[in-house]
């Protein structure tokens, strides 16, 4: 992620040809569509009640700061960020859909890509809910509480005015594919007040229960609200739903486009009204009862969320009577860990992965969250470390169908990328065009957007990232009918390297290797530098799991071996004797900043693990790439906290990496790095101002997962990085490990006490602790607790 928005522009593809052999493996991803109605449960299941699942404020957020104090809602395609004013409820909704710009195939004259809202694009706000109660003012009312329950999925906030105490909760519903807000009383009070529905791209508003409209580049959106109350009268009035002498009132929005996940047809569904099809979800949600429609929300929310607990340890009572803001300032400012803080930021991080990444598209820099029309950097797919950060926490953390969402929407863009690549990489103004003149498979811009277009820069290692976060997704899952479906990106992806990799003699000793041809290691240093170790890593590993997945689906063995042979002539980075750091391009100097925010030169040690501190790889170079690790710093961005605390959990330096979880934990003030108060993560771009970058939000939550657990197919580590914080007992149940099989772990006095391995899968795999190692070997289904270890 670069540091300012400011950057030069440049612009991408377009696309309607397909790559053979490509169709059949294409997904279809969800759209906003008709759908039958959802089944509903005949309760809610119980739930434990625990302080560190629940978040709390003494306040409401100001509508002029909700990217920072909004509480998220959101059922993975709509979101919304709601305010919570007892006078003004405000809801800023979301579809991860709607989109500016195209497929933006036009160079500018260097060669990279134009990069602005109206040739790229931009994610943009669909519209603006709010329910206003001119006589519930804040400084009416006393006994504010906002609570979010992220064990349910439920926003809400209390007060008492006059005596009576009103309520208010708030869910979006991945079922009935809608925002549901109910607010109710007790005590003998009424709610009396108007609902207005308005969009934010200057639609003239014609009727109070609907809108709809079309962007300039021809996407159609719209919206629908609905209301009902009891005791009193619900009625429209022009362009506004008036409520008078209700003693509860129940209001249900939907909303979304006529985005498809189709190249040939332009991503755009020609026949589907979104204006009308949001009406249609709207009002048969309303038909439904509050309760009915609560309880379907919370059996699926739980269906995701209960995979997985964690316990870090209790936290004292002056600490839980703290509220969230207060809590985060007083970790800040002392030295006694909170652990149930901790363990609720890992939940708020799968919260919103719950909440933003389910059948759409996947989370960008925003994730599904926006406070207006011009987010920094476009909120678009940033493809050298933040798409791939907001998904590492996923498989991790039991929610692999959330992981379904990235997946889907690479297969999508495919064809274009494909064209695209094929048709203007090798323009001659490209300064990262292949010497070769040769021209094959697919790579991608720094930024992308929905329609198979790029932004800034050209990309080419962005391929094999990619399928580095794909193919792991098979390594949890073991699933062959998944791998068969990403088999045409990964294969696709060794043709572009095999028409780009150089023939290098390595001066003094006459060996020839293979190098990557010009490129920026991201994002400093020189602009076309050939070798550098960010694509030698990314493209080793990406050969060694296209040829992985070829055997295992027995297809194009010929070519696996062509693809084994080149891997083995790759270049693998050396050790600086000037700096004693692993070179991150091929040169002895340091070539960039030394305290810069990206690791490209340590993708080796994650999210790649050919760099492991076990013995298996010199002692050299995990000395070197730790020397570089160290140089880097401990503060900087919230996402390069997160990537510093993942890599020194693999080098087993816990108090590193929880020192850097810690970091993140900070209050953001005045725009600086940090947590703001609703716990999203604040990037500063520039002193004072900072914006909302939710990929932090995921990769912290993803490094204390790793602290606790390491694992590679064949391999598991039982707390390889854990710190003192967290010795003295925990539990962690659910988690997934790769290889296929989930893992629950409890510990004390930092040594586990049991663990449970179940094979997802997975057959068999060495299990470790303090250097002690077992082995399981496990049917698909089957389990087996150990216990008994020693240090």
């Amino acid at each position: 992620m670069h540091t300012s928005p400011n950057q030069p522009s440049r612009r991408t593809v377009l696309s309607a040809a397909s790559t053979a052999g490509l169709t059949a493996a294409l997904a279809t991803l969800p759209v906003f569509t008709a759908s039958a109605a959802p089944d509903r449960p005949a309760k809610t299941p119980a739930t434990s009640g625990s302080p560190r699942e629940t978040l709390w404020w003494q306040s409401p957020g100001d509508e002029g700061s909700l990217i920072e104090q909004g509480l998220p809602l959101g059922n993975g395609r709509i979101g919304a960020l709601a305010s919570n004013d007892p006078g003004k409820e405000l809801l800023l909704l979301t579809d991860a859909t709607l989109w500016t710009g195209g497929l933006n195939d036009t160079l500018d004259n260097d060669g990279q890509f134009p990069y602005g809202r109206a040739d790229f694009g931009s994610f943009t706000l669909l519209a603006r809910l709010t329910v206003d109660l001119p006589d519930h003012d804040l400084g009416s009312v006393h006994t504010y509480r906002r609570t979010l329950d992220l064990a349910q999925g439920l926003v809400g906030a209390s007060y008492i005015r006059s005596g009576v105490t009103y309520r208010r909760e708030m869910f979006a519903s991945h079922p009935d594919d809608a925002i549901v807000l109910r607010f109710t009383q007790s005590g003998g009070g009424r709610y009396t007040g108007s609902i207005t529905l308005t969009g934010t791209h200057g639609e003239r508003p014609t009727a109070a229960e609907s809108f709809g409209a079309a962007l300039p580049n021809g996407l159609r959106y719209g919206a629908a609200v609905k209301a009902k109350g009891s005791g009193g009268k619900v009625t429209v009035t022009g362009t506004r739903i008036d409520f008078t002498g209700c003693t509860d009132l129940t209001v249900v929005i939907s909303a979304g486009t006529n985005y498809a996940p189709d190249a040939t047809a332009g991503f755009r569904d020609p026949r589907l009204d979104p204006r009308r099809l949001a009406h249609t979800k709207a009002t048969a949600a309303i038909r439904e009862s509050y309760d009915a429609l609560r309880r379907t929300h919370i059996a699926d929310y739980r269906a995701l969320f209960d995979r997985l607990s964690l316990s870090l340890g209790t936290s004292s009572a002056d600490q839980r009577a703290l509220d969230t803001w207060e809590r985060l300032h007083a970790r800040h400012t002392g030295l006694d860990p909170d652990p149930e803080l901790e363990t609720a930021y890992f939940h708020f991080g799968r919260y919103l992965m719950i909440t933003g990444s389910r059948d759409s598209l996947p989370l960008n820099l925003q994730g599904l969250w926006l406070d207006g029309n011009d987010p920094d950097w476009m909120g678009d797919y940033h493809t050298d470390i933040n798409i791939q950060m907001n998904y590492w926490m996923a498989d991790r953390t039991g929610l692999s169908d959330c992981f379904d969402a990235l997946t889907d929407y690479c297969l999508a863009q495919l064809p274009s990328w494909t064209d695209l690549t094929k048709r203007l990489f090798n323009d001659p103004r490209n300064r990262y065009r292949n010497s070769s003149g040769k021209i094959a498979g697919w790579t991608v811009a720094i930024s992308t957007n929905p329609y198979g277009g790029g932004g800034w820069w050209w990309h080419p290692a962005g391929n094999a990232w990619l399928c580095h976060s794909l193919y792991e997704h098979y390594e949890y899952t073991q699933s062959r009918t998944y791998l068969a479906k990403i088999y045409p990106l990964l294969k696709g992806a060794c043709e572009f390297w095999e028409s780009r990799l150089l023939t290098h003699t390595l001066p003094g000793t006459g060996k020839e290797v293979l190098i990557a041809d010009s490129d920026w290691s991201p994002e400093h240093g020189p602009l076309d530098a050939k070798g550098i170790t960010y694509a030698q890593e990314l493209v080793w590993a990406l050969f060694g799991q296209y040829a992985e997945a070829s055997a295992v689906l027995k297809k194009d063995t010929a070519y696996a071996g062509t693809i084994a042979g080149l891997r083995r002539r790759l270049h693998l980075p050396e050790v600086s004797p000037k700096t004693g750091w692993l070179q991150e391009w091929m040169s002895p100097d340091n070539l960039g900043e030394t305290t810069h925010r990206h690791l490209s030169g340590l993708v080796g040690l994650f999210p790649g693990d050919r760099i492991r501190p076990d013995g298996s790889t010199p002692k050299a170079i995990v000395d070197g790439a730790t020397a570089q690790l160290t140089a880097r710093g401990m503060n900087s961005f919230g996402w390069a906290n997160a990537w510093r605390s993942l890599c020194w959990a693999r080098l087993k330096d816990a108090e590193k990496a929880y020192q850097l979880v810690v970091n993140n934990l900070r209050p953001s003030v005045g725009g600086s790095n940090g947590t703001a108060f609703n716990l999203f993560d604040i990037y500063e771009v520039e002193s004072g101002r900072g914006i909302f970058q939710i990929d932090a939000n995921f990769g912290t939550p993803a490094a204390m997962t790793e602290m606790l657990l390491y694992s590679r197919p064949g391999h598991l580590e039982l707390l390889p990085a854990l710190p003192a914080a967290w010795a003295a007992s925990g539990h962690l149940t659910g988690v997934a490990a790769r290889g296929g099989f989930t893992v629950d772990l409890a510990w004390k006095n930092d040594t586990p006490t049991s663990v449970t391995i179940r094979s997802v899968g997975g057959r068999t795999t060495t299990v470790e602790f303090a250097g002690r190692t077992r082995t399981v070997t496990l049917a698909p289904g089957r389990s087996v607790t150990l216990r008994d270890f020693r240090r």
